[in-house]
């Protein structure tokens, strides 16, 4: 089983990437819905935010606030450290649960982990490969403005919340350009995912399946 390491900043298009691989046949885990997963109603991960941030963070019906939690966070640094150190934990313990699952069933599995904040979190060390999707910050500001609707101040502060793009093309393995169209973008997907899929039928073992 081959593990390849997906990431990318806010609005740099990682979702459409992981959503081709998925339907190449990928088995695709995603670390967003395990970090929800660790913070649902009645999980220790939900009762240690409550405690730290106070009824703020609390919707009426006691499911986590996200918009009310990353207001507090994102424009804080100390309260982003804080909330990382309850839920990252949670998100490893489920990632390998869910590893362990997929390798029982299907020990020739490619497994694209999607993990937006693989640089902040996580060694790239761990993965047969980092796949990077790239649009440059100014460029994912744009689109967090235009397609998201955000002011122009608070798209800045998601994005310097993140890794800096060169932190982030500096562990890739392969980048895929997102700055182009969306034909181009999944073409170069598709590309990858030949050549991943070339390299388990020759039973490279550990080699490096991009080289």
């Amino acid at each position: 089983m081959e593990v390849i390491g997906l990431t990318g900043g806010i609005a740099a298009g990682k979702s459409a990437v992981a959503a081709r691989f998925a339907a190449l046949g990928a088995q695709v885990i995603d670390a967003d819905l395990l970090a929800r997963k660790a913070v649902a109603v009645g999980s220790p991960g939900l009762a240690a935010v409550h405690k730290r941030f106070g009824d703020a963070v609390l919707a009426p019906d006691d499911t986590l606030d996200r918009t009310a939690l990353g207001a507090l966070v994102f424009s804080d640094p100390a309260s982003r450290t804080d909330l990382n150190a309850i839920v990252h934990p949670e998100v490893r313990r489920l990632y390998r649960e869910r590893l362990a699952r997929i390798e029982e069933a299907d020990p020739d599995s490619i497994v694209v982990y999607d993990v937006p904040l693989l640089v902040e979190t996580r060694s790239g060390d761990e993965f047969a490969a980092v796949v990077v999707v790239h649009a440059p910050a100014r460029v994912r500001i744009d689109r967090l403005v235009a397609l998201r609707g955000m002011n122009r101040e608070s798209a800045q502060d998601r994005v310097n919340a993140q890794a800096s793009d060169n932190e982030r093309l500096a562990i890739a393995d392969v980048v895929i350009d997102t700055t182009g169209t969306m034909e181009h973008t999944l073409e170069q997907v598709d590309a990858l995912w030949e050549r991943l899929v070339a390299d388990r039928a020759q039973h490279t073992g550990g080699s490096d399946p991009l080289s």
